[in-house]
């Protein structure tokens, strides 16, 4: 699998975090760890499919994903490429009108988007090009023309920040009470900003903290305690979860990305 990455231009960068483009020399499956960002997804050549439970689900040319809570599993054919728009946290609402929060967990077909309509076209520009960094540009002038009236919510991106901070071991309750709103309020304002509740977006941070950081067989409790787990069958149940793997059958089967 080949994989390469794109910066976006500075128009662009206060909400998208990068492009991917990924090309596969053969039929291959790609474990896809959860993330905390909508990905919009461009298929320019060979067949993209989903599996679920061994079944393949063929995927649409273009897809917007929603933030997603376990591992998904990505069928690539022989020869196949995606182009990705890896979007920031809580902002991507400046290009999409549906609430964000109704794509957890689901990929739509771009046409299916209001706004989109003429997605056939960027979608057709894309497959014909044979030069990745005119693909980019290609695409983000589509990108530039989608861009809508937009008001960053500062205290959502407060709160992530302290998210991250915290590598994701924080009681919300807290960090409401931190920012100065009832949890109530936090909650239903961080869904439909996020596309996902803050503890959901918490336990995925605290997840990949654990993940990233270099887990080993020998230090997987320390890993766990570090992050809020007292007890490993806890702990088990959510790195399954998250990666659809026990922890000692995902230390043997790197990700592909």
């Amino acid at each position: 699998m080949k994989i390469q990455t794109f910066a976006p231009t500075p128009a662009l960068a206060p909400f998208i975090k990068k492009y991917l483009i990924i090309e596969s020399g053969e039929e291959l499956v790609n474990r896809v760890l959860p993330e905390t960002s909508l990905v919009m997804a461009f298929r320019v050549r060979g067949t993209v499919s989903y599996l679920n439970d061994h079944v393949k689900k063929e995927l649409p040319v273009s897809v917007l994903s929603g933030v997603r809570k376990s591992r998904q599993l990505i069928n690539y054919s022989k020869g196949a490429a995606n182009v990705l728009v890896i979007f920031k946290e809580a902002v991507a609402a400046v290009f999409f009108k549906e609430p964000l929060h109704e794509l957890l967990g689901e990929s739509v077909s771009m046409d299916d988007l209001a706004g989109f309509k003429d997605i056939t076209r960027i979608e057709d520009q894309l497959a014909e090009m044979t030069d990745d960094w005119l693909r980019i540009k290609v695409l983000e002038h589509f990108l530039l023309s989608k861009i809508g009236h937009y008001k960053p919510d500062i205290l959502i991106l407060a709160a992530i920040e302290r998210i991250r901070t915290a590598k994701g071991v924080i009681r919300i309750k807290e960090l409401a009470d931190a920012l100065f709103i009832s949890q109530d309020a936090f909650e239903k304002r961080f869904r439909r900003v996020a596309g996902i509740s803050p503890k959901q977006f918490s336990n995925i941070i605290r997840m990949q903290s654990i993940v990233n950081e270099g887990l080993t067989r020998d230090a997987l409790a320390d890993a766990a305690f570090r992050a809020g787990y007292f007890d490993q069958p806890h702990f088990n149940k959510d790195f399954k979860l998250f990666t659809g793997q026990t922890p000692s059958e995902f230390l043997k089967s790197p990700l592909l990305w």
